[in-house]
Formats: C-alpha cells, structure tokens, sequence
C-alpha cells in the first residue's frame, strides 16, 4: 500500500468473534462523537479482492459505501470487524493504511468461544459434523486454506481453535502497532459492567464522557453455547487446549 491521503478509519474494533463485539458497537455508536458503518463490520481489510498496492485514498473510497449521512467535523470513524486480528495480513494491511490506527480488542474464554461459533456455524448451515468431529477436523480443513479469505472458505467457518489462539494473534498486533494504541479487554467486563467498560474505550479514544442512553441490555444476544459452565466435555476441552491457555495467561489472559 502506497502513501498519501488521510485515513479515514481512526480505530478498529478488532477482535473477536463470538466475544460481544456486536453489543460493544452498538454501545459505542450512540456517542455523538462516533461514526460507524452500516451493519458495524465493513470488512476492507479481509475482503478477498483487496489490493495491497492500493493506497490511502483507495481504502478510504472502499469506505464511501459503509457510511452513510453527514459526521460532525472531529468525529471519529470507525470500523467493527473482528476478523481483523485473526490474520497477520489484515493487520499489516491496517497498519501500512493507519499506522495510528488505535485497535479495541475483546476477548473471550477461548474454549466457550469456540462452542459459541460451532453452534453459530450449525444454525446458519455451515456446519455438519458433530462438535468432537469439527474440532478435529480443523487443521485437516485449514490445510492450504489459512490465506483463504473467500466467503464460504473454512478460515471463516470452521476456525474454531484458530481463532482463540489470543496469544499468536496479540504477538503480531504488537509487532505492527505500540502498547498505547492497543485495548484489550474481556467479555465478562463489558458483560457485567458495561457502563465502566465503555467509559474505557472513551478515554482510550479520547472521546468526551457521554451522558445518554444508559440501557445496555444483553451482551450476548446471539450466544449458541449450550454446555454447562462444569461439564466433563468442557473440562477435557480445557485439558486439550492447555498449551494455549498457558500462552495466553504469560500475556495476563487467565479465564474463570
């Protein structure tokens, strides 16, 4: 990607499926002072079509189409994808677009993420193995797909593992954008106390301390996971996955 123009996007809520990025949006959207798009997930920087030559004034005409109406002047923009960390591309491609680009990253238990999108991917049809099968067919359907960024590819459906791998995924963050322009929190703060979460992302924006609507309703409308919290199935899960969980806590990530 070339330089020149401004960048249009100033932050990215990036990360990650199935943690409560919808509701985060939907909180953030009713700041005066924030634009988002249509549909809160614009998708530029996975679309399987994007160019890496283009420049700044490129990307941000890709954007044209997502927002929509006139912004206050010193509005913020911004862009609800939680796709973009999962990819070491799409975050290079951010950073070569922005390299101020500040990044919201929320997380989840990985384990209790990756039920909640196997129930997700079975509802909408894209899944037809049972749970054990498809998490034990992952690396055998990645193989050859990891840079495939097309709509139906098992990258998109059936990285159940792949995307809770947080410590991975944090590593390259932090190679291409510095610690001050990276906010990371967990699900259950947003769940549990939504009003002080938000004032966080605010301050971390830079934003004004906004007094409106205060109703922030659930975190997880869409949850698909159905596994008691105790369950002999999610004890050999967080056996199986053990290594990764012990990588994500060097990076503070410990899970209740």
């Amino acid at each position: 990607m070339t330089s020149g123009g401004t960048p249009r996007v100033d932050f990215v809520v990036g990360g990650v499926q199935k943690a409560g990025t919808t509701a985060l949006a939907s909180f953030l959207g009713r700041h005066p002072g924030v634009v988002l798009p249509q549909g809160k997930e614009a998708h530029v920087f996975d679309a399987p079509d994007f160019d890496d030559g283009w420049d700044v004034e490129s990307v941000n005409r890709l954007y044209d189409a997502h927002f929509s109406g006139r912004a206050p002047v010193d509005a913020l923009h911004g862009d609800a994808t939680p796709i973009y960390l999962l990819h070491p591309r799409f975050v290079e491609r951010i950073g070569r677009y922005n390299p101020a680009m500040r990044w919201i990253i929320l997380l989840r238990d990985p384990v209790d993420r990756a039920l909640s999108q196997y129930h997700m991917e079975r509802s909408r049809g894209h899944e037809s193995l049972p749970l054990w099968g498809a998490l034990l067919a992952e690396s055998w359907r990645l193989a050859g797909h990891r840079d495939d960024f097309e709509p139906g590819s098992p990258l998109r459906h059936h990285s159940y593992r792949l995307r809770g791998d947080y410590a991975a995924q944090l590593d390259v963050l932090h190679r291409v954008f510095p610690p001050e322009q990276i906010l990371t929190l967990r699900n259950h703060e947003l769940a549990r106390q939504p009003a002080q979460a938000l004032a966080r992302v605010h301050a971390f924006l830079g934003l004004p301390v906004d007094t409106g609507d205060t109703d922030y309703g659930r975190v997880f409308e869409g949850d698909y996971s159905r596994w008691p919290k105790r369950g002999w199935q999610r004890r050999l899960l967080r056996w199986w996955w053990r290594h990764d969980l012990a990588r994500q806590a060097r990076h503070g990530l410990e899970w209740e």
